[in-house]
């Protein structure tokens, strides 16, 4: 049992013998943001007070009379308005801590919290129209740390990209494709430009300069149509696109694409939305009544001349899911989709889903910012800074790292100016300078023959900058269960920067190889656990974990 669980269950025990527990509250421990505030806390004295209609202080104060923990796990409990009753945990049970996270290693802070619960996680699904871009670079390590976050909490996780390869978009990418390679071949007509078309990125020129011959004189046909000339480019965009998100360790165990959905299941998915008895005819057009499910209007799924919108589409992408036998269904949607989250939760809940089931993140805009100065990003004129581009520019680490610095729907500054420094200016430098300098202590200890591991005596460890660095250790399964538990990866980031912060002022001030053996031993072994979770929390961004700088 963790410490927290034991400190919860104590407080559940206080509120039955004060006869509380009635209120049925549940028992939040919470990690303090002002350590002056005790090492952990919790907040139910306030939630019994709404029930109870009393003073929370007063009641924090009863419940932390009653509280009974052994001392040497609880050093001392005390009650704070407005009524929160604060834990200051006991060195032993830091010490003992080290040895926990020493014995499990890879797997200190992971749970089964989800264990038999499916869950797919689909990311980015930016159109394959062009090469993704700063958005989709941070979409990119957002879903794929979530992903991480949700395996290592014990749920079974699936990646999954959906490719926008039907419709409108794919006959206008190949209209410009196709002018892209009249003009690889010099059969432009006068006063015929790319501007006169969708997609006016260089990138299709250098498509079509990778086109056999033979094709390119096939496919300026006018007779060649621009939906199958339009496939065959995104496939090509769709294969870049493939190969920029494995360079940069995103995973994707499926690539659905919508082309599969037409026109089957998307016929299916307006038969089940009929039969739900949730639409209604207009004008000729079919509309489903998503106002029953809370959305502000009403939304056309099949327009009057018969054809199905795209929402009606993504109806059935995600009717798919459900089909799949997903128990949670979460989508990382760009900025500018706002607007369609009610919407497709309402066709959700139409279709027999959980209220709960369809979780939507929005990853919010991202500016380029070079010497604090915004950096251009016009897509209007069809060049912009592509995702691999970024790469090249800082590196996988440091992008993705910088991405999740933030809460997904902020809107985020990346500064390039500091993502290109390598010093421990850069966020992601410190925190992987911290790893690579235990690595280096532990490789002068072994060399010097030094001890450590199963036998140390960490009751030697009491010096305050030792005992903060136990308590960062201790606190880690916590924050690994909140960020999962949230969808929110910026919290294993700003921990880690917490952790390289707390080993740091410990490295300073505290030899770990020095005259005292015992003394070296007991350092080294926190050293090798703080090594651990730093690793452990990397890899939950996406990061590594460098053993030499």
């Amino acid at each position: 049992m963790s410490v927290r669980e034991s400190i919860a269950r104590a407080v559940s025990e206080a509120l039955r013998r004060l006869d509380m527990a009635s209120a049925d509250v549940p028992v939040q421990i919470e990690r303090p943001r002002d350590a002056s505030h005790g090492d952990v806390a919790t907040p139910v004295a306030m939630s019994l007070a709404k029930k109870l209609k009393r003073n929370p202080i007063q009641i924090a104060e009863a419940i932390a009379q009653s509280i009974e923990l052994p001392p040497d796990v609880v050093s001392g409990v005390e009650a704070v308005k407005p009524g929160f009753i604060n834990f200051r945990l006991a060195l032993p049970v830091l010490q003992r801590t080290v040895r926990e996270v020493l014995a499990q290693a890879d797997r200190y802070g992971a749970s089964n919290d989800g264990a038999g619960k499916k869950i797919q996680v689909e990311y980015v699904s930016a159109n394959p129209t062009g090469p993704l871009v700063i958005v989709s670079a941070r979409a990119a390590a957002v879903g794929n740390s979530l992903l991480a976050l949700l395996d290592f909490a014990g749920y079974g996780t699936e990646g999954e990209y959906y490719v926008n390869d039907y419709g409108k978009q794919v006959e206008a990418l190949g209209e410009s494709f196709r002018f892209r390679l009249k003009e690889r071949l010099g059969r432009t007509a006068a006063g015929e430009s790319i501007e006169q078309y969708q997609y006016p990125g260089g990138y299709l020129s250098a498509l079509a300069a990778g086109v056999d011959e033979h094709d390119a004189q096939a496919w300026i046909d006018p007779s060649q149509g621009a939906a199958g000339l339009g496939r065959q480019a995104a496939d090509r965009l769709l294969g870049s696109i493939r190969s920029d998100l494995e360079a940069y360790g995103a995973r994707f165990d499926q690539f659905f694409r919508e082309s599969s959905l037409h026109p089957g299941q998307v016929e299916a998915a307006r038969r089940r939305l009929v039969a739900s008895g949730h639409t209604y005819e207009q004008d000729g057009a079919l509309f489903f009544r998503s106002t029953d499910f809370g959305d502000d209007k009403d939304r056309v799924i099949q327009k009057s001349d018969g054809e199905p919108t795209y929402f009606l589409a993504d109806i059935a992408y995600h009717a798919s899911k459900l089909d799949r036998g997903f128990q949670r269904a979460i989508g990382l949607l760009g900025p500018d989709h706002h607007g369609h989250v009610p919407r497709m939760q309402a066709a959700m809940a139409a279709l027999g889903a959980p209220s709960d089931w369809l979780e939507i993140i929005i990853v919010g805009w991202v500016r380029l910012l070079e010497d604090g100065k915004p950096v251009s990003m016009s897509k209007r004129a069809g060049e912009f800074i592509t995702m691999r581009e970024l790469i090249d520019d800082v590196g996988v680490d440091v992008a993705k790292y910088f991405f999740l610095m933030r809460r997904a729907n902020s809107p985020l500054d990346f500064d390039l100016t500091l993502a290109r420094k390598q010093s421990d200016e850069n966020p992601v430098y410190y925190v992987q300078y911290a790893h690579a300098r235990i690595a280096s202590v532990v490789r002068f200890a072994e060399e010097r023959g030094a001890a450590g591991g199963a036998g140390a005596d960490l009751s030697r460890l009491t010096a305050p900058e030792e005992r903060a660095l136990m308590l960062h250790l201790l606190h880690f399964p916590g924050v690994v269960a909140g960020a999962a538990e949230a969808r929110e990866s910026h919290r294993i980031a700003t921990y880690a920067q917490e952790l390289a912060t707390a080993f740091h002022q410990f490295y300073h001030v505290c030899r770990i190889v020095g005259e005292d053996p015992a003394l070296s031993a007991a350092r080294l072994d926190l050293a090798r656990a703080t090594r651990i979770v730093l690793k452990n929390s990397l890899q939950l961004l996406g990061v590594s974990a460098p053993a030499s700088m």
